[in-house]
């Protein structure tokens, strides 16, 4: 088994703010890549991660943000595109496994429609509101466009977020550590 804390890339690693590139075939590497980002997942206990966090710069997400230890639901999404996201604008206490050790009050619409190709090449669509998937969805398709939690936040409030990180990495911060 691989150790997941040394697979995920954690900021200010470049990859993080890089676009992927989309997947254009579905091949046993994809399959895999997906199975080691599912195991890394679940591993960290996260419940979303995509593929720029284990350093593959392509469009790829799995979450699972309802899972126990004995009851698995997870979903993959491959070339993700928020086809809407509205309703009215929420506050979440967001973490992140490239950021360990701090967690980020983001505001994000609270309703999002994606679509994505899942591991069989189907075009699915994924829709939810005011819940942990709305912005887990949306987190995780930001990774894929190079975009952090931390790019929500203002100047001055990301300035002491990103203190407030490098305190937590100095002190020992895990992938899958919150505040």
């Amino acid at each position: 088994m691989s150790n997941e804390f040394e697979d995920i890339v954690v900021a200010p690693d470049e990859r993080l703010s890089t676009e992927c590139a989309p997947i254009e075939e579905i091949t046993p590497e994809v399959r895999a890549l997906a199975d080691r980002m599912l195991r890394d997942m679940y591993a960290t206990d996260g419940c979303g991660l995509a593929a720029p966090q284990v350093g593959e710069l392509v469009q790829m997400v799995v979450i699972d943000v309802g899972y126990t230890e004995n009851k698995r639901s997870p979903y993959v999404l491959i070339n993700p595109e928020i086809v809407a996201a509205d309703g009215e604008e929420l506050e979440f206490a967001e973490g992140c496994l490239s950021f360990p050790g701090i967690t980020v009050r983001v505001t994000r619409p609270s309703h999002v429609v994606v679509q994505a190709l899942n591991l069989d090449g189907e075009l699915m669509r994924y829709e939810a509101e005011r819940n942990l998937l709305a912005v887990c969805l949306q987190h995780e398709i930001d990774h894929l466009h190079g975009v952090t939690m931390v790019d929500h936040l203002g100047p001055l409030k990301r300035a002491a977020t990103m203190r407030d990180y490098k305190e937590a990495l100095a002190a020992g911060a895990r992938p899958g550590d919150t505040e």
